[in-house]
């Protein structure tokens, strides 16, 4: 009989840097579905095959599971008893989940009022420490860099190498499902993270040193054995009131409603940059309007409900497909970040109210007629 899935340090072990003594800690994250889109292609326009790799079924229902199994599992190796992050909601909910699974404190700071609750639950629930600081994420990142260098905190945030590290393994899973690279991968940006480390696992995976892996000094130890031919384009989206990419600055006061990407100062600034200039990509911004369409059309037309930060990817990629930006035929894999779940509260503003009626059948047979 095969053995279980054990999340991706035991799968992809050789390809990260873990030894065969690392306590590792893990709740199975990873193996996520790579979804072909069958109704929105033709609604949306061109002649392309579309795929979304759905990280919200990882298990606290981001893909901040990938790089905080690595992150804390690196952690506990070094002998921490603690962890520290600043979080817009989906960083808190993956940290509090693995420090629990690994017996040690976790302390989270999110921003005054700007969190979804579906995800500050989770935080809640797995035993964090909670510190709502009356400031924006990107205050929160400044004050546990301050912390962590002070205290005996170990910070788990994207500027935590291992973090990249773990999320690289979406181009794996990704490589794996299609048999080589997609010609393009879109995303959302928020603290560029994400975009950086897709880079990084393309990058190994086409055996190719990469700019967005400040680690390795040109000589990357997992560059063998090459599993792809090519590396996709890199796109990369963003919310026009948290854009600092498209302003090529830092934007001190962003606003969206996309909150797990209403950043301004992103950590991965540089290795971001570098993503999009070594594949020859773009970014681009959609508006809140657009990321609510998009959200409602993913769900209403192809049945996957992602939080509103992952329909900035299918809004930035109807709008770049308008602009003719993909060549005919292509393959283009979208990562959605986050599930739907994650903030209920928009979802049910931009949706029908339930229908009230009598207990009866012949009333409850009457609305659904006239819904057939």
């Amino acid at each position: 009989m095969s053995k279980h899935y054990e999340g991706l340090i035991n799968k992809y072990r050789t390809r990260l840097p873990v030894t065969a003594s690392t306590p590792v800690v893990t709740l199975n994250e990873g193996n996520t579905p790579l979804i072909e889109l069958m109704n929105l292609p033709a609604q949306i326009g061109g002649n392309h095959r579309i795929l979304c790799k759905f990280e919200g079924l990882n298990p606290t229902g981001s893909f901040k599971d990938r790089g905080m199994t690595m992150a804390v599992t690196k952690a506990v190796e070094s002998g921490a008893k603690a962890i520290i992050c600043a979080s817009t909601g989906n960083t808190s909910a993956a940290a509090a989940a693995y420090a629990a699974r690994a017996g040690i404190k976790s302390f989270v700071l999110i921003p005054d009022g700007k969190i979804a609750l579906g995800k500050l639950s989770q935080a809640m629930m797995h035993g964090a420490t909670v510190l709502q600081i009356k400031g924006n994420f990107d205050d929160g990142m400044r004050l546990v860099q301050e912390l962590s260098s002070s205290m005996p905190l170990n910070l788990v945030n994207s500027i935590n190498p291992y973090r990249l590290q773990g999320q690289k393994t979406i181009a794996f899973e990704v490589i794996e499902a299609l048999g080589d690279a997609p010609d393009f991968h879109v995303l959302p940006v928020g603290n560029a993270g994400n975009i950086s480390a897709h880079w990084i696992g393309y990058s190994e995976a086409a055996g190719v040193t990469c700019g967005s892996c400040n680690h390795c000094g040109g000589n990357c130890a997992y560059l063998s054995p090459k599993v792809s031919s090519k590396r996709p384009v890199m796109v990369g989206y963003q919310a026009s009131g948290a854009a600092p990419f498209l302003r090529n600055a830092m934007v001190d006061s962003p606003e969206t409603l996309a909150t797990a990407i209403r950043i301004g100062h992103p950590v991965s600034w540089k290795l971001a940059w570098a993503a999009q200039k070594e594949s020859n990509g773009w970014f681009n911004e959609c508006t809140d309007d657009e990321i609510l369409v998009a959200q409602k059309l993913l769900a209403e037309r192809e049945g996957i409900f992602c939080e509103p930060a992952s329909a900035i990817t299918i809004a930035g990629l109807m709008k770049d497909l308008k602009a003719d930006k993909f060549p005919t035929g292509s393959t283009i894999v979208c990562t959605l970040t986050g599930h739907g779940l994650k903030d209920p509260d928009i979802a049910i503003k931009q949706s029908a109210a339930p229908i009230v009626v009598q207990a009866e059948r012949d009333a409850i047979a009457d609305v659904i007629a006239k819904k057939l």
